[in-house]
C-alpha cells in the first residue's frame, strides 16, 4: 500500500530571540511517530554557534575515507578554516550504517573570477561543487550560526544520536520521514539546506523536473535524490538572490488559478499575471506543506488547496507550526491561540530588528 499523506513536520521559534535546547522539538516529533517509518528524520537549529557566528559552518556527510581526504583538500584550497572537528554522536544509539559527520567553520578564500561573487554566492558555488564532484560527500548545511543534523531513523533515534538536547537555538525545525518515491538514506533525510535556508516538507512535488531544470540555469544542482531539495534552492533564489518577500514568493509557488486572476481588476490582475508568466517554472504542483527557516524568520506554507495539513499555534513569544495540533499541545498544553492557515497563505514569525542583530552580528 502506498501512503502519501504521512511525514511529520514541526517548527518552533522564540520571536524574542531567546535560545532553548532540542528537548522540546524532540518531544513534539515523538508525538507524531505514526507519520514516519524510520527511514529518515532530522533537525535544523538557528543560533547554534555563538562563538563562531561570523563564519560559515559546513556540516558534511562523508561516506568513506577517500571522500574525507578530498573534502579536506577542497575546503583548505577554497576557504580559510578557523576550526574543524567531527560532529559528536552517541555511538550507543542503534542507527543503520552511519556515515562520518564533520563540521568546518570557514571564511571564503576567493581567487580569480570568484572575487566578483558575494560571500554567499561563493559558498553556494563551492557547496554545489562538493556535492557534484566529490563522490561520497554531501554538504547538508552551510549557513552561519546554524546547523542541520539528520539521518536514517525515527526522530527520537536521530535526536539521541546527535544529542540535540545539548544544543540551543531560537528556531528549531524537525522532520519525520515517510518516503514514497525516493530512497531512504542519510543524505535524503530532511531538513534540506543551502546557506541558512532550511526546509522540511510533507507531500510530493509533481513539478520537480520542471522546477529542477529552471534552477539549474542559476547554478543549482540537485544531488540528494529527494524532490524536497528543490524547495531549499527556490527560497534561496527568490528570497536571498532576488530579494522577494515570502508574501510574494507564496504567490509564485502557490498562485491563484487563472480564472481567479481573470476576475481581478487593474494593478492586481497585472501583478498576478506577471508572476505566473515570469515564474511559471517555479509553480510547485502536487500536494505539499513546507516549514522554512532562515535567520530571523520562520514560515509555513501549503499548496493552494491544502492537500497536506498545517496547524499554527502561539504562546507568548513562541510560534509553533506543525502537521498536527496534538504535537503543539504535547509541548505547550495551553497555547494562547491555535488555528488552521488558509491554503497558499504563509504563516510568518520574525525577530524584531534588535533581536536579529544579536543573532547575526
Amino acid at each position: 500500500m502506498k501512503e502519501i499523506s504521512a511525514c511529520g513536520i514541526f517548527g518552533v521559534m522564540d520571536r524574542s530571540g531567546k535560545r532553548f535546547n532540542g528537548e522540546m522539538i524532540a518531544e513534539a516529533m515523538k508525538n507524531m511517530y505514526v507519520r514516519g517509518n524510520g527511514l529518515g528524520a532530522g533537525y535544523a537549529v538557528y543560533g547554534l554557534y555563538k562563538d563562531y557566528k561570523e563564519y560559515y559552518c559546513l556540516h558534511v556527510l562523508i561516506e568513506n575515507p577517500d571522500a574525507k581526504k578530498k573534502v579536506d583538500e577542497f575546503v583548505n584550497l577554497n576557504f580559510d578554516i578557523v576550526n574543524d572537528e567531527e560532529i559528536p554522536v552517541n555511538d550507543e544509539v542503534d542507527v543503520v550504517n552511519p556515515p562520518l559527520f564533520w563540521r568546518y567553520f570557514v571564511a571564503p578564500q576567493k581567487k580569480g573570477q570568484d572575487k566578483k561573487l558575494s560571500d554567499d554566492d561563493y559558498v553556494v558555488k563551492k557547496v554545489i561543487e562538493i556535492n557534484t564532484k566529490i563522490d561520497g560527500a554531501y554538504v547538508i548545511s552551510s549557513g552561519k550560526n546554524m546547523g542541520v543534523f539528520k539521518g536514517i531513523g525515527f526522530p527520537w533515534d536521530i535526536a539521541e544520536y546527535f544529542m540535540i538536547e545539548e544544543y540551543k537555538g531560537y528556531i528549531w525545525l524537525g522532520h519525520s520521514r515517510f518516503p514514497t518515491n525516493t530512497p531512504g538514506w542519510w543524505g535524503g533525510a530532511h531538513p534540506f539546506c543551502i546557506l541558512d535556508w532550511s526546509v522540511v516538507h510533507n507531500g510530493e512535488i509533481s513539478s520537480y523536473g520542471t522546477n529542477k531544470r529552471y534552477l539549474e540555469m542559476f547554478g543549482y544542482h540537485c544531488t540528494l535524490m529527494t524532490d524536497t531539495e528543490v524547495m531549499a534552492y527556490i527560497f534561496d533564489l527568490l528570497m536571498r538572490r532576488q530579494g522577494l518577500p515570502i508574501e510574494v514568493v507564496a504567490k509564485i509557488l502557490a498562485p491563484p488559478m487563472w480564472d481567479q486572476i481573470d476576475r481581478m481588476e487593474g494593478k492586481m490582475r497585472k501583478f498576478y499575471t506577471a508572476l505566473r508568466m515570469v515564474y511559471a517554472p517555479l509553480l510547485v504542483n502536487g500536494p505539499w506543506t513546507v516549514i522554512v527557516a532562515h535567520h530571523g524568520e520562520m514560515f509555513g506554507l501549503t499548496d493552494r488547496i491544502r492537500l497536506r495539513p498545517l496547524t499554527a499555534g502561539e504562546k507568548g513569544d513562541l510560534l509553533f507550526l506543525s502537521s498536527e495540533e496534538s504535537a503543539i499541545r504535547a509541548v505547550c498544553p495551553n497555547p494562547d491561540r491555535v488555528w488552521t492557515p488558509h491554503g497558499g497563505e504563509p504563516v510568518i514569525g520574525r525577530l524584531d530588528e534588535k533581536a536579529l542583530k544579536k543573532v547575526v552580528k
